[in-house]
């Protein structure tokens, strides 16, 4: 593993990319809105980048841009990859490793998510305070590399306190909507049943994807700050369950990308 971070490390240098500060993850139907307000410098498609897997999921571009935002140096995912896709945990979580291995200082993380508390209605957004790890395999199995991180991390505060403090404050400023709550990341690739939410919902989470935990993990093992926003695409509701449309799910994590775009923006310019 670690020749596999510098070699995919020095290959990006040769690209240009220089001490990124800040490393972003844009998930599905997000990245269009973000990526305009960056000021581009280069874009590097994932199949050139020595071992690094290639983005399977149509919402999900394959490119890593690098550029600037309120003077902040940015490193962003346009896609990420997910265990259903067939890739094993160190292969969907390297890019993380990479990215620090860069310089970055935080990651900020996104994913569109099912909306299983119903306060809530899809299209809003929630920060993640925690999450429940329900995927079958973890990207810290195996051999540990004390140079990355402890053989056992402290996972008492995933996402950082500091990080979701300044987006609680900047959504209040913006009049934007940011529910707070429970992420739990499942297989996938299919949809739950409604057993399964209930079963998900009475475990104490309020949100359901197939990402981001492996990331967040291996971001802490590297002692790396990082947070997490969840659109919430649809309503899961078991007891008036309606069948989802993978189309409306993009385009409604389309239309609340604008809301999370300017939370990052100014997350960025804070930090």
């Amino acid at each position: 593993m670690i020749e596999k971070i510098k070699e995919a490390t020095e290959f990006l240098k040769l690209k240009g990319i220089e001490s990124p500060e800040i490393g972003v993850i844009l998930g599905t139907g997000l990245g269009t809105k973000f990526i305009e307000a960056m000021e581009v410098i280069t874009t590097v498609g994932y199949e050139d980048i020595p071992h690094f897997p290639s983005a399977t999921v149509l919402s999900h571009e394959g490119k890593l841009i690098y550029g600037t935002i309120e003077g902040k140096k940015v490193l962003a995912m346009c896609g990420r990859f997910h265990f259903y896709e067939g890739y094993s945990m160190q292969q969907i979580t390297l890019p993380v490793r990479v990215m620090k291995s860069l310089g970055i200082k935080n990651l900020l993380l996104s994913n569109a998510s099912g909306n299983m508390n119903m306060d809530w209605k899809k299209g809003q957004l929630m920060l993640i305070d925690d999450h429940i790890n329900m995927l079958p395999d973890n990207p810290l199995r195996g051999e540990n590399y004390d140079e990355l991180g402890s053989r056992f991390p402290d996972m008492s505060q995933p996402y950082d306190a500091g990080l979701n403090n300044h987006l609680k404050l900047i959504a209040e400023e913006q009049g934007v909507l940011l529910n707070e709550g429970v992420y739990v990341s499942v297989m996938g690739p299919n949809l739950e049943t409604r057993a399964e939410y209930r079963f998900l919902r009475n475990i104490g989470a309020d949100a359901v994807g197939m990402s981001t935990v492996p990331e967040v993990i291996v971001a802490n093992h590297m002692s790396l700050p990082c947070c997490a926003v969840s659109v919430l695409t649809d309503d899961c509701d078991p007891d008036n369950l309606q069948e989802a449309s993978i189309a409306e799910i993009i385009e409604i994590a389309g239309k609340a990308e604008v809301a999370l775009t300017d939370l990052y923006v100014e997350l960025i310019k804070r930090i």
